[in-house]
C-alpha cells in the first residue's frame, strides 16, 4: 500500500500540523462534511471491558464497561441539558482502531519502536570500551570507571529522593521515575503512548550532546545517569505499544524483534566504539548522538497506539463538528483526579510486584539473566585480553557472539510459535471460545531454563589458556540463545495475568533487572579477580539453576497462585 499524507494525522508531526491549521490536508472521516455520526451505545449493556484491547483483536462493537446511572458523567451533563451520553467506541471495521491498522503502518511503527530500543540499549555499553582511558585521564579506579555503565543502567530504572507533584490540592510524593514514571503515564488517556517517547527522547538527545564534549568525571556520571533516564520510556513501553497493534496470537511476533533489539544493542555497543577510540576516545560519545538524532527524526512520525487516547481525540472531535457535548469517550466517564491516578499508577505494579508471587519470579529470574549479561562486560576483558591476549578490537567482537546466539533463540522461537504454539493456541479458542490460558506460554521456557547454566558453565571452565577462545565463546552464544527462549515465554506470559497494567508490569519487570545488573556491573569485577573466572561464573550459573526450579514451578502451579492472587480481581475477563 503506498504512502499517503492521512497515514500521519495520527503522529505528534501530524497532530502539529494541524494544530497550525492544516487540518484540511489531514482530516479524520468524522470530520468529513457528509459523514454520518453514528448512535453510539448509551447504557452499559453487551459491552466489553477496553482493557481488553490488550489480548483478543477487537470487535467493531468493543465499548467500555460502565455503570452509567451511578456515574458523574450525566448527572454532570444533565444539569447542562443533556440527558442522554453516548459512550464513543469503535466504528464497524473501523481503520483507526490500531489492531485494524494495514501491515505497512504496524510494520513501521515496529521499526521506529526497534531502532528506538536498539539505541538505547546500544547507549548503555557504547561507554564500556573507554574505560582505561578514562582510568588514565582523571586519574579513577576500575570500579569508578564502571559508574559510566552502571550509572546509565541505573538511571534508566532511576529510584532519588522523593519529588513532591502537587495538583488538584493533592500532593504526592514520586520516588520512581524512569520506566516506573514514564509507562504508567502512558496509559493515562489524556496522554498516550507517544509523549512520554518524544519528549523524553528529545532531552535524551540533549545529554547525548553535552555528554560528548563535557570534561569532567563527575559530570559524565550524572549525565550518564539522566541519559538512562531520558531515554527509558522504550525500555517497558515499547512491549505495550506492541500489544495495542497486535493481538495475542500476533503480539508474540512482534515482542521477538523487540526482545532482539534488547540483546543485540548492548553487544554491539562497543563493537562501534572500539574502532573509534583510538584516534579520539568521546567518538563513541559522538556514535550515540548520530545515532539517537536518527531516532529522533523518526519519532514525529510514529502513530499514536493507545486505544483509548484514540477515542478520546474521537469524542473531542465529534463534539466539536455536533455541538453535541453527550458524545463521551470511555475514560471521560468519571473524573479525572490525576493525583490520585498517578499514585496509583506508580504504586499499584511495585505493589503486584512484591505480593504476587508468580510476578515476584518473573522479575527476579529477568534480573538474573540482564545482570549476567552485564557481568559479561567485566568477565570479557579478563579472559579475552588478559587470558588470550587479544586486541582491544579483537574482543569487542566477541560480544557479537551474544548477537549470534539471540538470532539463533530469534530461530528456534519463531518456528515453535509458527508451526507448534500458536496453530494450537487459534485451535483451542476456536473449540473453547476463550484464550488459552496464560501458562501453556511458559512451555518454551521449560527447555531454555536448561540450556542457561549449561552455556554459563561451558564459558567458565573453557575459558584457559590452554584451550582454544572458541570453547567459551561458544558457550556464550548457548547461553545467549537459550536465556532468550526463556525471557520470551517470559514476556509472552507476563501480559495475560493482569491485562490491565501491561506497561507497568514491564516496568516493574525492568526496574528489578536493571538494578541487580547495575550492582552486577560494580561487583562481579572483584568477584573474578578473587574467585577466578571458573568458579565466579559457576556463582552465577548456581543463580540460573535456581531459575529451573522456579519455572517449572510457575508452570505447574501458576494458575493456582493466580487464582488465589488477592489481584486477580483488578484484571478484566478475557472474552
Amino acid at each position: 500500500m503506498p504512502f499517503r499524507l492521512q497515514d500521519i494525522r495520527d503522529t505528534p508531526a501530524g497532530q502539529l500540523l494541524r494544530t497550525l491549521g492544516f487540518q484540511a490536508w489531514l482530516p479524520f472521516p468524522d470530520e468529513a462534511a457528509n459523514f454520518e455520526t453514528p448512535r453510539f451505545t448509551s447504557s452499559s449493556n453487551d459491552v466489553q471491558p477496553e482493557s481488553d484491547l490488550s489480548l483478543e483483536k477487537i470487535p467493531s462493537k468493543v465499548s467500555y464497561v460502565a455503570d452509567l446511572p451511578q456515574s458523574d458523567a450525566p448527572r454532570r451533563l444533565s444539569g447542562n441539558g443533556v440527558s442522554d451520553v453516548m459512550i464513543v467506541t469503535w466504528y464497524e471495521d473501523d481503520p483507526e482502531n490500531p489492531r485494524n491498522w494495514s501491515g505497512l503502518k504496524k510494520k513501521w511503527t515496529m521499526l521506529i519502536i526497534i531502532l528506538y530500543t536498539f539505541v538505547v540499549y546500544g547507549g548503555a555499553s557504547i561507554i564500556a570500551p573507554t574505560a582505561e582511558v578514562v582510568m588514565a585521564r582523571y586519574n579513577v579506579s576500575q570500579d569508578v570507571a564502571n559508574l559510566g555503565l552502571s550509572m546509565y543502567i541505573v538511571g534508566c530504572k532511576a529510584r532519588y529522593q522523593p519529588m513532591c507533584l502537587s495538583f488538584a490540592n493533592h500532593t504526592i510524593h514520586l520516588d520512581g521515575i524512569g520506566p516506573m514514571f514514564f509507562s504508567p503515564i502512558s496509559e493515562i488517556p489524556f496522554v498516550g503512548r507517544n509523549p512520554p517517547y518524544l519528549f523524553s527522547f528529545v532531552l535524551f538527545f540533549i545529554v547525548s550532546i553535552i555528554l560528548a564534549v563535557v570534561d569532567s568525571f563527575a559530570a559524565i556520571v550524572v549525565l550518564r545517569f539522566l541519559q538512562g533516564l531520558f531515554g527509558s520510556p522504550a525500555l517497558a513501553s515499547g512491549a505495550a505499544s506492541i500489544e495495542d497493534i497486535y493481538d495475542m496470537y500476533d503480539a508474540p511476533y512482534g515482542y521477538i524483534w523487540w526482545v532482539a533489539a534488547m540483546y543485540s544493542g548492548p553487544s554491539f555497543g562497543p563493537v562501534m566504539s572500539a574502532y573509534a577510540i583510538p584516534n579520539n576516545w568521546r567518538w563513541g560519545l559522538w556514535e550515540m548522538v548520530i545515532m539517537s538524532g536518527i531516532v529522533l527524526v523518526l519519532l514525529p512520525f510514529l502513530p499514536e497506539t493507545w486505544p483509548p487516547t484514540i477515542l478520546l481525540r474521537r469524542a473531542q472531535r465529534l463534539r466539536a463538528k455536533t455541538g453535541n457535548a453527550s458524545y463521551l469517550a470511555a475514560s471521560e466517564l468519571k473524573p479525572l483526579n490525576f493525583g490520585s491516578t498517578l499514585l496509583q499508577a506508580l504504586s499499584k505494579p511495585i505493589e503486584i510486584s512484591i505480593k504476587d508471587p508468580a510476578i515476584t519470579y518473573a522479575c527476579v529470574y529477568c534480573a538474573i539473566v540482564y545482570a549476567t549479561y552485564y557481568s559479561f562486560f567485566e568477565a570479557f576483558p579478563i579472559v579475552y585480553l588478559g587470558t588470550y591476549g587479544m586486541p582491544l578490537g579483537g574482543m569487542s567482537l566477541i560480544f557479537t557472539t551474544l548477537s549470534v546466539g539471540c538470532a539463533a533463540g530469534v530461530l528456534i522461537y519463531t518456528l515453535y510459535l509458527r508451526y507448534y504454539f500458536i496453530p494450537r493456541a487459534r485451535q483451542f479458542y476456536a473449540e473453547k471460545g476463550r484464550p488459552i490460558e496464560p501458562e501453556p506460554w511458559l512451555g518454551a521456557g521449560l527447555v531454555g531454563v536448561w540450556g542457561v547454566p549449561a552455556g554459563l558453565l561451558i564459558f567458565a571452565w573453557t575459558a584457559r589458556p590452554d584451550i582454544h577462545w572458541i570453547a567459551p565463546t561458544a558457550g556464550i552464544g548457548i547461553w545467549a540463545a537459550f536465556s532468550f527462549v526463556v525471557f520470551q515465554s517470559i514476556i509472552c506470559w507476563l501480559p495475560p495475568t493482569y491485562p490491565r497494567y501491561v506497561a507497568s508490569l514491564f516496568a516493574a519487570n525492568d526496574l528489578t533487572r536493571s538494578l541487580l545488573a547495575a550492582g552486577f556491573v560494580q561487583c562481579t569485577r572483584p568477584m573474578y579477580v578473587r574467585l577466578g573466572i571458573g568458579r565466579g561464573v559457576t556463582v552465577l550459573a548456581g543463580l540460573s539453576f535456581l531459575g529451573i526450579l522456579g519455572h517449572y514451578g510457575l508452570f505447574i502451579f501458576g494458575a493456582k497462585l493466580r487464582a488465589r492472587s488477592k489481584f486477580t480481581d483488578t484484571a478484566p475477563t478475557t472474552h
